[in-house]
């Protein structure tokens, strides 16, 4: 018996070793056909403009072309469930951002899909400062013009975001939530539609992404008021930070994860990590990524992992005291 019983776990031993150096073998052979990014969010929107940057270093270092998929919808729920429910093959990864990956799990009574579990961390890619930005016709040119005026004239003045739930929502509910002051929540899609929103005169302001405000702050279309970095931005070095303003506590920074879903392959994972991490060393991505007004950041799986729950852990209050809803 005891030898019957150490021939089969050597045996097990061996198949083991053997499953293992197969995976690692598959890895090296991934990707034989284009790769899908998809983009919960629509085209010209942060993430996409990120994807097709990276893609164009990734597809070199992997051997094989990376697709850009916009899938908007939901705040970025459409698209990221549809990551979560694809096959878990190597050929589908997801570009996401704070809100479908983290926020949306307090904001939302049900999501299709949990990004905890039905979703396999890649890494950290960038972030970026949202920009607060207010139209010409609201008549500001600082924070404290754009305090005064919220909290003179309360339900007055209305406000852009690319979402419900999104960073560039939640930022400005915790202005409203430390300055006691109200404004009316008007959701977009992208954060470029929330930009055309405020030059045609639909909204009063906004906090986005800069890539998409500030070519129309240098036309003098927009008025940028500041940062909402906890630092000042070494890519806006001329912008004040909320926290130069007088409101200390605020801190709502965009960031942009590679994400796969659940049963993708370590090895798999583990080689698209690799790639990420390369592409963003790149110096000729780097100028373009900063020229857009990114950040690289790059991060191991169990590092993107740790920074999800690091990020729940700080918005749940935040979301459950303001009492949102998805309509709101």
């Amino acid at each position: 018996m005891q030898t019957t019983l150490f021939s089969w776990t050597r045996r097990a031993a061996v198949l083991a070793v053997g499953a293992v150096l197969a995976t690692a073998a598959a890895a090296q052979d991934w990707p034989q056909r284009p790769v899908r990014i998809v983009v919960p969010f629509a085209a010209g929107s942060s993430p996409d403009i990120l994807a097709r940057i990276l893609n164009d270093k990734l597809g070199p270092l992997l051997g094989q072309p990376l697709v850009v998929d916009n899938k908007p919808g939901a705040g970025g729920n459409s698209g990221t469930d549809l990551v979560a429910k694809a096959a878990p093959d190597g050929q589908t990864f997801l570009l996401s951002v704070n809100a479908p990956l983290v926020y949306n799990t307090v904001l939302f009574k049900r999501l299709p899909y949990d990004p905890f579990t039905d979703l396999v961390p890649v890494s950290l890619a960038a972030t970026t400062p949202n920009v607060c930005v207010a139209a010409p016709g609201m008549g500001v040119a600082s924070v404290k013009d754009w305090l005064t005026a919220l909290r003179r004239n309360p339900g007055q003045y209305n406000f852009a975001s690319t979402g419900n739930g999104s960073i560039a929502h939640l930022g400005v509910e915790l202005v409203k939530l430390r300055t006691q002051s109200f404004a009316v929540h008007i959701p977009y899609v992208s954060s470029a539609q929330a930009a055309t929103a405020m030059l045609q005169g639909d909204v009063h302001f906004a906090c986005l992404p800069p890539v998409s405000v500030m070519p129309q702050v240098q036309a003098g279309k927009l008025v940028a008021l500041a940062v909402t970095s906890a630092e000042r931005s070494a890519l806006l070095p001329a912008l004040p930070t909320l926290r130069e303003a007088g409101l200390p506590d605020i801190q709502a920074l965009p960031w942009f994860a590679y994400m796969a879903p659940k049963g993708t392959p370590q090895a798999v994972v583990q080689r698209m990590h690799q790639a990420i991490a390369e592409a963003l060393k790149d110096p000729e991505t780097q100028r373009r990524l900063q020229t857009a007004y990114f950040d690289p950041v790059g991060s191991t799986p169990q590092e993107l992992a740790d920074f999800m729950l690091k990020e729940l852990r700080l918005w749940r209050p935040v979301i459950e005291r303001a009492g949102l809803k998805p309509s709101d």
